[in-house]
């Protein structure tokens, strides 16, 4: 109990606080822009964290993660345009319900489900975190090694396309990662004998650049600007709360169910919110009981399901990133980041070392929910004006805050390079249907493993039986092993599938086909 007052006192400080509503408006803005992303309003902050504290830090970052995630149906139900990637399922029933002129009712209902499924998250967070924290003590080298190894192999396996392509991306990240000097012998390795690329490649840029230019590229290679269609008015936002209020008798079953699925989604690393909003719409549509309205043309519970369940997914994406330092998703890879430049290690010991801070962490969480009820449900009318910002003056305001938080790491123009060079990559990685996930998390966690790795080989004098000997490493082997076997079998049965069905669409027709139609 010490512990969560000692983080609510940090939360409260008169600089977290202000810098966690900050973060709140900036994440409900920019992900209400379209085309724009929670993981890119991270991103472009994290440079404004170098100097701070590590509370107000963490606390703008949490307070942009839990506005950016609500942020996303605003444009979702007013423009019918996904505002992040888990929105793309509240345009089935948010747009048709604004349609028929109940736009600040479908408003209402997203922001009290993200709301209630953001606290159901933190109430889990609070509640497990600290007792999986006890049971990572016995990791030594080799354990952590094997769980990053299989962090990787997860992430490679779930993200989009194919297992080959997620673990090419990964594999090339580890390359990555292996520049400069040799973390065990110091020797230079892949620098080109210059001394600037001794230092290593520098992960921020590189996630500045993947996250932030493809999204200006893209915009930039249109053909023709494709307009907004216009703003659906709305006269009275406290009218809508007070309707979507009186609905949560109907949706609460709907909402508990999501926010579980949403937290479970969101604890496995390399998952995301939108695979946590895809299933929890499906059981939404599954086990409805209001069956009044058709899904797909203004059901309140197609609102409240992807809204809660992408919400809750922040709490659940902070369990393996604090614990185990393992990002659930890109937002938390990008908190991964600033804890490391905070001086913070993830893992076992920080719940021990650094509790005020993890603390501190959680009740910004909490913070976060409070003044997402504030300026969100009161905030509607703002919000529909901001996200008119034409692209000619956003795109370049991006690229200007890419470069300067590139160069303001280490005042070198080697991360402004490497920076512009990660976005063109991740542009075509991305045309090309290459996950970027798993390049960024091996260049993180590259280091780490590496280093784990050889330790566990010098502790047990180069013999490599040492992860089957200890129990918690061999049971990541294991999980490993199964978990490829299992992926391939499925990929090999899905292009079977494929493969026969083409195949029976373009056989011909038997000789005697047209006889038998005569006939």
């Amino acid at each position: 109990m010490e512990p969560l007052l000692n983080g609510l006192i940090q939360g409260l400080q008169p600089l977290t606080l202000l810098l966690t509503a900050v973060g709140v408006v900036l994440g409900l803005v920019i992900a209400a822009i379209p085309g724009l992303t929670v993981s890119l309003a991270v991103v472009l902050l994290l440079p404004f964290t170098f100097y701070l504290p590590p509370s107000p830090a963490l606390g703008m970052l949490i307070g942009v993660f839990v506005g950016g995630m609500a942020g996303g149906a605003i444009s979702a139900v007013l423009l019918n345009i996904p505002g992040n990637p888990a929105s793309i399922i509240t345009t089935r029933d948010g747009y048709p319900m604004a349609k028929k002129g109940r736009a600040d009712h479908a408003l209402g209902i997203a922001f009290l489900a993200s709301i209630l499924g953001g606290t159901f998250s933190l109430l889990v967070l609070c509640l497990i975190a600290p007792q999986i924290a006890k049971f990572a003590l016995l990791f030594g080298a080799a354990e952590q090694a094997m769980l990053v190894l299989l962090g990787l192999t997860l992430v490679a396996g779930f993200s989009e396309g194919s297992m080959i392509r997620g673990l090419i991306s990964a594999g090339l990240g580890l390359g990555i990662a292996m520049i400069g000097l040799d973390p065990i012998t110091a020797s230079a390795r892949y620098t080109f004998d210059t001394v600037e690329m001794q230092q290593g490649i520098s992960f921020i840029p590189v996630m500045i650049g993947m996250f932030a230019l493809p999204v200006v590229i893209e915009t930039m290679v249109r053909t023709r600007s494709q307009p907004l269609p216009p703003v659906i008015p709305i006269s009275n936002a406290l009218l809508g709360v007070r309707q979507a209020v009186a609905s949560l008798k109907q949706l609460w079953p709907c909402i508990f169910r999501s926010s579980a699925i949403g937290t479970t989604i969101g604890a496995v690393p390399g998952t995301g919110s939108a695979i946590a909003a895809i299933l929890s719409y499906q059981y939404a549509e599954r086990l409805s009981k209001n069956r009044d309205i058709e899904f797909g043309k203004g059901n309140p519970e197609g609102i409240a399901a992807p809204e809660a369940a992408n919400s809750a997914m922040t709490g659940g994406a902070l369990i393996p990133m604090l614990i185990l330092g393992i990002p659930g998703d890109p937002v938390t890879a990008v908190m991964l980041g600033a804890l490391l430049i905070q001086g913070l290690t993830p893992g076992y010991t920080l719940f021990s070392d650094s509790a005020e801070i993890v603390y501190g962490l959680f009740a910004s969480f909490g913070i976060s929910l409070v003044l997402l009820t504030l300026i969100g449900l009161l905030g509607v009318p703002l919000f529909v004006k901001v996200i008119r910002i034409p692209a000619r003056v956003l795109m370049p305001t991006i690229v200007l805050l890419c470069i300067i938080g590139s160069y303001a790491l280490q005042n070198s123009v080697l991360d402004v390079w490497v920076m512009l060079a990660a976005g063109v990559l991740a542009y075509y990685m991305r045309r090309w249907d290459y996950p970027v996930l798993p390049l960024l998390l091996a260049l993180i966690l590259g280091k780490i493993f590496e280093t784990q790795f050889r330790m566990s080989l010098i502790i047990a004098l180069g013999d490599p039986l040492i992860f089957f000997k200890k129990p918690i490493s061999m049971v990541f082997v294991l999980l490993l092993v199964a978990f490829l076997v299992w992926t391939i079998r499925r990929e090999f049965l899905t292009s079977q599938d494929a493969s026969w069905s083409s195949s029976e669409s373009s056989s011909p027709l038997p000789s005697n086909a047209h006889e038998e139609k005569g006939k």
